[in-house]
């Protein structure tokens, strides 16, 4: 049996798209048919201002790049037509931009890698609904400020109470003279 040589181009290749998938967490697997230039290059935007990145990608190539990051399992959404967003530090502003983007264009989200775990398309959307961590903290900030908020309230309404205390004092004590 003859042993088939693998071309060094496709070698190369596979090598660099893995160089390149190493770099990000997350990401999100999409059917770009249909879209024109001009919505490739909206999403790109819209997708580089929520921190990812947008690439169309050789499936087979993509495949096996994920195997070599023991990934094996994303397979099933390389087939087609394929794009993916790269996401940098959160993958939830991603996903939603994705899915809003989805609904004014001719893309379609197929799935999803999120910080290790595969996604199908309805988890990446449900994903796409939570709080992102800088919405968490806003929450947890307000939530620890309001008692903060609420002893301010109290001290200033004794210090007022105080106040009105030792002037009535004095006023009744400035009658008596």
């Amino acid at each position: 049996m003859a042993e088939m040589k693998v071309q060094q181009y496709k070698i190369d290749a596979v090598a660099e798209l893995k160089s390149n998938f190493e770099g990000f967490r997350s990401f999100v697997f999409a059917d770009y048919r249909g879209l024109s230039v001009e919505q490739i290059t909206e999403l790109r935007n819209a997708l580089r201002e929520a921190g990812a990145e947008f690439h169309v990608v050789k499936n087979n190539y993509a495949k096996i790049a994920f195997k070599q990051m023991d990934h094996e399992d994303v397979a099933p959404y390389l087939v087609g037509p394929t794009a993916i967003a790269y996401c940098g530090d959160e993958a939830g502003p991603v996903a939603k931009a994705m899915i809003k983007l989805a609904k004014d264009m001719p893309v379609e989200v197929k799935g999803g890698l999120l910080d290790g775990d595969v996604y199908d398309a309805a988890a990446v959307e449900a994903f796409s609904k939570l709080p992102t961590k800088l919405e968490l903290v806003q929450m947890l900030m307000g939530t620890m400020q309001a008692p903060a908020q609420n002893m301010v309230y109290v001290l200033n309404g004794i210090a007022t109470k105080l106040v009105r205390t030792l002037d009535a004092v004095r006023e009744k004590k400035s009658q008596e003279e």
